[in-house]
């Protein structure tokens, strides 16, 4: 598997045997044809698709099995820096936050279509946002005089939403913008579907990376981890396990690994990313 944010290609590549192999998988055309470009090596192969189909993709190009898997969670630099991709509330652009750009729903639609209930929801859920009932009523007064089309107007709604006092912190628009993008890209349902199919086509002795950018993705990741490591999954206090599970995985860290100071210097993107790491048995 690879991590498609700058560097790391390179990296893995040093660390391959003459004759091992990288499959590279993403969803955005773009990036990956970018990506692409900046590589030439014959033992990476590149793939369009979506990991949540990655048993499927697997026995698609005719691979049983992997000795390793990377999954690099969340938005990438390349589409944060590209403008007119409509990720970022701090460049104008038309709401977009699409990975797959095939895909017919975007931000814009869901901004001007979702119920108040279902947007305070979402904001509230996948932004993990305080201000989430103030900001969806905002969102549903202003589109009704005009429809929301960028992401500056957006931003603008939202800043207008909450108190003076929390626009001195970070952008206020930050976690709505965060929550609208998960929803679009149905990124945690895609976080749970893939887990353990990775699990399923991982070697005994493979190992499982995951690099995760915010709560949400890191609390689904490590409870996957915590309990395909188990012996048992019963709820607490009964007396007897009825489960039947067995431990698929050995956690390689108790905790997350993260990036020191100097990493974050470099990339100061990294600051909030945690890498989890299990172990095939």
């Amino acid at each position: 598997m690879y991590n498609r944010r700058r560097g790391t290609p390179q990296r893995l590549l040093q660390e391959l045997s003459y004759d091992g192999r990288i499959l590279a998988i993403d969803r955005d055309r773009e990036t990956l044809e970018r990506t692409a470009g900046e590589i030439n090596d014959p033992r990476v192969t590149f793939k369009l698709g979506d990991f949540r189909y990655l048993e499927s993709i697997l026995i698609e190009i005719g691979w049983e099995q992997v000795d390793g898997i990377l999954l690099d969670l969340g938005v990438s630099s390349f589409q944060l820096d590209d403008a007119e991709r409509g990720f970022s509330f701090r460049q104008d652009a038309v709401l977009d936050m699409r990975m797959n750009r095939s895909q017919n729903y975007s931000a814009r639609e869901l901004v001007n279509e979702y119920s108040e209930e279902d947007l305070r929801r979402i904001i509230y859920q996948y932004g993990e946002e305080k201000y989430a009932r103030s900001i969806a009523r905002a969102i549903v007064k202003n589109r009704e005089l005009q429809h929301i089309e960028t992401t500056m107007q957006l931003a603008d709604i939202i800043k207008s939403a909450v108190p003076q006092s929390y626009r001195r912190e970070k952008h206020p628009a930050r976690k709505t913008f965060q929550a609208i993008r998960i929803e679009v890209n149905r990124e945690l349902e895609a976080i749970e579907e893939v887990l353990p199919q990775a699990v399923n086509v991982l070697q005994t002795g493979g190992r499982l990376c995951v690099i995760t950018f915010h709560s949400l993705e890191d609390r689904l990741v490590k409870q996957f981890l915590q309990r395909e490591s188990k012996d048992c999954v019963c709820p607490p206090g009964l007396p007897v396990c009825t489960c039947g599970h067995k431990p698929r995985l050995k956690l390689v860290n108790r905790k997350a690994l993260l990036p020191d100071d100097a990493e974050c210097e470099i990339n100061p993107r990294a600051r909030s990313a945690k890498l989890r790491v299990a172990s095939r048995i």
